[in-house]
């Protein structure tokens, strides 16, 4: 007998959803840096048939930590808008610059998984919300530890960065679908079912955003 994903009545949820990027469902993830974002984008990927995800990391930069939407809007949403493939450079945070292009072609969903990926600018494009429910302090603690003392004005940096997006910019108020991580597994409420599911267990830690 196949396995199905502890996640599945979430993946129906998505599947039902009408596209709202030309054919694609794209999904944004959002949450606090450290908050396991990637982690769980990766695991609902894998739930969904190995759905793309993009990585809102790969689309800021240093110099733009948030004032990346006209990039994104130019070379990944207005194409898939248009039933095209997206063409886009992911940014090297070692070496400080874009690298080579990656093709996106479009498909029935796509996850946007960082923070900011709930801004006002992408929620018109989004056929759902999720929230990650990690309390600020955790996530930003866990962030530091992954990343080590050699990123910690970094760290400085990004926190001031994010308290300012936040509060000119929620994203929690218009989430579809609150997600938080327990000891077994995923937990999660969406408005538009009105119950909590449960799903696969990660080991805290594992995701690896530069934010």
């Amino acid at each position: 007998m196949e396995h199905q994903s502890p996640l599945q009545p979430l993946v129906s949820e998505i599947l039902a959803l009408p596209p709202a990027l030309g054919p694609v469902r794209l999904v944004g993830i959002d949450g606090h840096a450290g908050s396991g974002k990637s982690t769980f984008a990766g695991v609902l990927a894998e739930a969904l048939g190995g759905a793309p995800v993009l990585h809102l990391d790969d689309v800021a930069s240093h110099e733009e930590l948030f004032e990346w939407v006209g990039r994104l809007r130019a070379q990944v949403l207005e194409p898939l808008a248009a039933g095209r493939a997206a063409h886009w450079a992911p940014y090297d945070w070692v070496e400080r610059r874009f690298g080579p292009e990656r093709v996106l072609e479009p498909g029935p969903v796509l996850l946007v998984e960082g923070v900011g990926a709930g801004r006002r600018a992408l929620r018109p494009y989004l056929a759902r919300l999720l929230w990650m429910e990690t309390p600020r302090a955790k996530s930003w603690g866990r962030g530091r530890n992954r990343d080590g003392r050699e990123l910690s004005d970094f760290w400085d940096g990004w926190e001031r960065a994010e308290l300012a997006h936040f509060s000119d910019d929620p994203s929690r108020p218009f989430a579809d679908t609150l997600v938080r991580q327990s000891s077994t597994g995923y937990e999660w409420t969406s408005g538009a079912a009105g119950a909590a599911g449960t799903g696969v267990g990660v080991t805290e830690g594992d995701e690896t955003p530069q934010a």
